[in-house]
Formats: C-alpha cells, sequence, structure tokens
C-alpha cells in the first residue's frame, strides 16, 4: 500500500512517502514538529489543502488533489485524548461505533473486542469514572467496532501518566498478535515502538529517513536512532525454559540462550527483547568467572564513531539478528576491533526486558 502525501502550512512542508503492510503495526516516528501528525491527519482526510496518493482496501481514498471525504474512509483513528461521549455509558460510547456499521460488513466482532481490551467490568461506567488508560481502552475498542479498513492512533499514550502506561500496554500488544488489519502509530516513544511496531518509519524535517522492520532501523549506523544515548536493539526468540528457583527465563535467539527476568510467557511462546548498547560488553574469548549471564558468539558487522567524543558504536551480528554495543575508542583500540571480527557479547540478565 503507497502512502505519499505533500503538504505546506506556513514555513513547513510534508513531503512523505512510505509503503504500508496489510497488517500489522507500522509506527510513525521522530522528535516533535517532524510532522508524524500532519501526515495522519492527511491519511485521514483531515487536511483539504493536502496533495496525496492513497488507496486502502481497493478504494482511492486520495488521488492528487482528489479527496474521498473522512466520513466516507473507513477508517478509526484514536487521539490523544479518548473523546468519549460524557453523558454516555461505555457501553453505549462503544454502541456508537458499532451501529455505524451494517452488521452484513461487520469484521470486527462485539464480544472479542470486549474480551480482548477487558471492558467487561466498565460497561456501566461513565466516562468520568474511569482512568486514562480505562479511557483510551474504550476509545480504541470504539474505533475497532466500526470494523475499519484502517486504523490511525496519534499518540494515543502521550497523556497518560506512567502507571496508566503500564496498563494499557499489554491490551495494545495482544491487539498486535490479534489484528488482521493496516495500524499507523504516531508516536515519540521509543518503548512504545519497541513493544508494539512490526514496521518503522523514521521522520525528520517532514521526510521520511527510512522505513522497515523495526529491528533494523534501530541498528542502522547511518540513521540516527542508533547514535541517541538511549539506544536499544530488539531480540526476537523463543521461551525455552522457566527457572523456578531463580525467578529466570531462558530464550533462544539464533540458536543461543539468552538468560533473563522471569518472563510470563510459556515455553514456546515468541518474545521480542531490547537490549541497550550501553549494556553490551565486547570480549575477545568467553566470560568465566563473571556475574554476567550471557556471553553471545556474535560478528562485528561495522562500527562508528558516536556523536559523543571518545565513544564508538558497534553493530553486531548474531544470526540474522543485530545487536548493538558502545563502547570508548581507548576499548575498541586496546582490542583492535574490526569489522569481520568474530568476538563475545556480554550482556547482564537484568539488563535485557
Amino acid at each position: 500500500m503507497k502512502v505519499r502525501f505533500q503538504l505546506k502550512r506556513g514555513g513547513f512542508t510534508l513531503d512523505a512517502a512510505f509503503d504500508l503492510a496489510e497488517r500489522g503495526i507500522t509506527a510513525v516516528f521522530g522528535r516533535s514538529g517532524c510532522g508524524k501528525t500532519s501526515l495522519l491527519r492527511c491519511m485521514a482526510g483531515l487536511e483539504p489543502d493536502a496533495w496525496g496518493q492513497l488507496d486502502v482496501a481497493g478504494e482511492v481514498w486520495q488521488a492528487g488533489v482528489q479527496s474521498l471525504a473522512t466520513h466516507r474512509r473507513s477508517l478509526g483513528y484514536v487521539f490523544q485524548e479518548a473523546s468519549l461521549f460524557a453523558h454516555l455509558t461505555v457501553e453505549r460510547n462503544l454502541r456508537y461505533g458499532w451501529r455505524r456499521v451494517a452488521p452484513s460488513h461487520r469484521r470486527v466482532e462485539w464480544q472479542t473486542t470486549i474480551e480482548l481490551l477487558g471492558l467487561g467490568p466498565l460497561l456501566n461506567r461513565y466516562p468520568d469514572q474511569l482512568s486514562g488508560g480505562q479511557r483510551q481502552r474504550v476509545a480504541l475498542g470504539r474505533a475497532l467496532l466500526t470494523s475499519p479498513d484502517l486504523l490511525l492512533m496519534d499518540e494515543p499514550l502521550a497523556s497518560l501518566d506512567s502507571d496508566s502506561k503500564a496498563e494499557i500496554l499489554p491490551y495494545l500488544e495482544q491487539l498486535h498478535r490479534s489484528l488482521a488489519l493496516p495500524v499507523v502509530y504516531v508516536s515519540h516513544s521509543q518503548e512504545e515502538v519497541l513493544r508494539l511496531a512490526d514496521q518503522l518509519v523514521l521522520m525528520d524535517d517532514g521526510r521520511v529517513l527510512t522505513q522497515g522492520p523495526v529491528a533494523r532501523v534501530l541498528t542502522r549506523l547511518d540513521m540516527p536512532l542508533a547514535h541517541q544515548q538511549g539506544a536499544q536493539a530488539l531480540l526476537e526468540g523463543v521461551v525455552t525454559h522457566q527457572d523456578e528457583a531463580d525467578h529466570l527465563t531462558e530464550v533462544v535467539c539464533e540458536g543461543q540462550s539468552v538468560w533473563v527476568s522471569q518472563l510470563s510467557q510459556a515455553r514456546g511462546t515468541r518474545v521480542r527483547l531490547s537490549v541497550a548498547a550501553r549494556d553490551v560488553t565486547i570480549s575477545l574469548v568467553p566470560a568465566t568467572d563473571s556475574s554476567v549471564l550471557n556471553c553471545l558468539e556474535v560478528q562485528i558487522e561495522a562500527l562508528e564513531s558516536d556523536p559523543h567524543p571518545g565513544h564508538v558504536l558497534i553493530a553486531l551480528k548474531l544470526g540474522k539478528q543485530v545487536l548493538l554495543s558502545r563502547i570508548t575508542e581507548r576499548s575498541r583500540r586496546q582490542l583492535a576491533l574490526k569489522p569481520g571480527d568474530r568476538v563475545h557479547a556480554l550482556i547482564k540478565g537484568i539488563a535485557v526486558h
């Protein structure tokens, strides 16, 4: 699905294009003011001056300046604020979206949505009786019950405190696994992107810098995310063992064991782990007599100077996946590290999330 939009507003110009997968979550990520929300509003048909290209489910929503009216687009839109009807109960708020779709066109089931979002106990409450996280779950449920062909989410957790974010993120992860429609998720939170996104569109100054699988974009040394102070990499693997005595979980990634603080997922479950570049140490030999639980055999893919003076950023190949390590230039020089070297990545179990 091709997405392209151009829009001029004052001194700002949006000229963004990317490919949107037919299912899964595509995160649009970048600093404040880079054009993320403007792009989402264009996709929703809320910018009458926009020029663009957008076809969804075989229907042309935008062709040049010709734009299908927003109310005729099969989309769900979840804003930063829940914007629920204050005079209606949760159930009636949800049925507002449900009734907009003819029974023959409903692809999202009422009971399935209630269960996925944990809304059953809330149905008789009013919005002012809900926490911030609960209100956003209701807003998301209302959007889903319109059976949209495209779901747009504009920083849905930005206005929530840390407890409310922690409450709603597991529901979003569950939806991620269950939804069979494209979702565009705008965020400036790297934590949300790490946990939720399949694809990542990285924006700056109204343009798309790059896009691709989230794990790869995060570790590209020619892109700014890898050089941020909190740079992280993603590893995907399968839960293979639960050590109840030590409260640890073994996850196998590319044939190697990664031990982490105990996870709730059962054996055989695929999981996503995040590892910060600052928590990855490099050794020329396997670690022995050390408190570090994880010693992974890796190969140096690339090295690059980091914006911080005296630091070096290193991309490490673990099979088909990539880790990042940030070390000092002195350490790189003492170990004589170069691309192609086989080394060991040492990672504390408590540093993997």
